[in-house]
């Protein structure tokens, strides 16, 4: 560990809190970070980085490297995301959102602000640094593609990392504590949409119609049923219809319906073998009503997946930075997370760190409308990152080789 990452760090917490508190106040959703990318953008070239910003539409990448470095030198990718939720604050915070209906609800606020802290405490010791670092600020994470977006535009060209890391802040884990793990730490995360074609007609003759909201009910009591009467027990698998729209008025049977939900799985068999039942039950439901259906599937996410040889390297890391007693392991959670994208293309490794204070009243759960988190835990992860970036780039290759990679 170099000793002075873990100051530099804490030293940054006020301009981390600063930032995070204005990323909190002006939440963007997804593809819609305009601001927020100006800021990172902003601050970025301050630091004397070449900045790329609208890559992925919204994203924004910046290298920070030594001035001598040889053409050959490796390079590792830090991501940090960026995008806020639909959902509408009820913290009472004084740094609250601005927007109606929209907040940061996940950490992101946080994660943008951490990664400007490791620009700046990686770029005010570039010339120490033994290769490249490619800082991506992701946008549209949520469900939307932000980081298949970004790849596509080139965010992992010219040049490509050898390697991937990043982190999320989790609001009900102890404060500080470092889940670092090999294999599976998040699931893959399939979107669906269901549409049920009927024909529509009056409330009062429902023999001269074909009732689409009828026929969605009884489609969403059979899809609960695939997890517990197809998978195999001990098998992990998760469907779930989060969103039931049909009808306009009490007295008219409506002849269109949508069912909107999710699947959560590890294995790619477990994942086909879901997708395959879903079809399998529409059309038996529907032809038994008398129905037509349409299946869409959108905004998948493969599973998040460490290599041995990046969570070897972060366990060390965290180690170093929180102590051993607070490095930590837990069974893979159904959360998705594009990141898995990233890891895909560069193995490397993504943790979660600890930002509960019960005490305090930081432990409301993700996505909930009074999410917020422990802010003094930033500077944890600012020397996470850049203390494995020196790592993987002084030692990972080495590291990557010994592990068969």
């Amino acid at each position: 560990m170099r000793e002075w990452i873990r100051s530099e760090a804490e030293d940054l917490l006020p301009k981390l809190v600063e930032w995070r508190r204005d990323f909190h106040r002006h939440p963007e959703l997804g593809f819609q970070e305009a601001r927020t990318a100006g800021v990172v953008a902003a601050h970025l070239q301050e630091l004397g980085l070449e900045v790329s910003s609208g890559v992925g539409k919204t994203g924004v990448i910046a290298m920070v490297e030594p001035d001598q470095v040889p053409a050959d030198s490796e390079t590792v990718l830090l991501r940090f995301d960026m995008d806020a939720l639909p959902i509408h604050e009820e913290t009472g915070l004084p740094y609250a959102s601005e927007t109606a209906g929209v907040m940061h609800a996940c950490g992101h606020d946080g994660h943008t602000a951490i990664g400007m802290g490791v620009a700046q405490l990686l770029s005010e010791h570039r010339n120490e640094l033994p290769g490249r670092v490619k800082l991506v600020f992701q946008p549209a994470e949520e469900g939307l593609g932000g980081a298949l977006a970004m790849i596509r535009d080139g965010a992992l060209d010219e040049p490509q990392p050898a390697a991937a890391y990043g982190l999320h802040l989790w609001s009900r884990l102890p404060y500080n504590q470092v889940v670092v793990q090999p294999g599976p730490l998040w699931a893959a995360a399939d979107m669906f949409a269901v549409t049920v074609h009927g024909k529509g007609g009056h409330g009062a003759t429902p023999h001269d119609t074909i009732d689409a909201t009828l026929a969605a009910s009884q489609l969403v009591v059979a899809l609960q049923s695939i997890v517990a009467r197809n998978t195999n027990p001990t098998d992990t698998a998760v469907v779930t219809v989060g969103s039931f729209n049909s009808g306009t008025a009490a007295n008219v049977i409506s002849e269109r319906a949508e069912l909107q939900g999710t699947i959560r799985s590890f294995d790619t068999e477990v994942r086909d073998l879901l997708l395959r039942r879903i079809d399998e039950i529409c059309q038996g439901v529907c032809q038994a009503f008398g129905a037509s259906y349409e299946f869409e599937l959108r905004n998948c996410v493969p599973p998040t997946v460490n290599s041995e040889a990046g969570a070897r390297l972060m366990e060390g890391v965290a180690r170093e930075v929180v102590g051993a007693q607070n490095v930590a392991q837990i069974p893979p959670m159904m959360v998705g997370e594009d990141m898995a994208e990233f890891l895909d293309r560069a193995p490397g490794c993504f943790v979660l760190v600890g930002a509960a204070h019960p005490e305090k009243g930081f432990y409301s759960p993700h996505h909930s409308p009074t999410f917020d988190f422990e802010e003094s835990v930033m500077p944890t992860g600012v020397a996470l990152l850049a203390e494995v970036a020196f790592s993987h780039l002084s030692e990972g290759g080495q590291a990557e080789t010994e592990a068969g990679i």
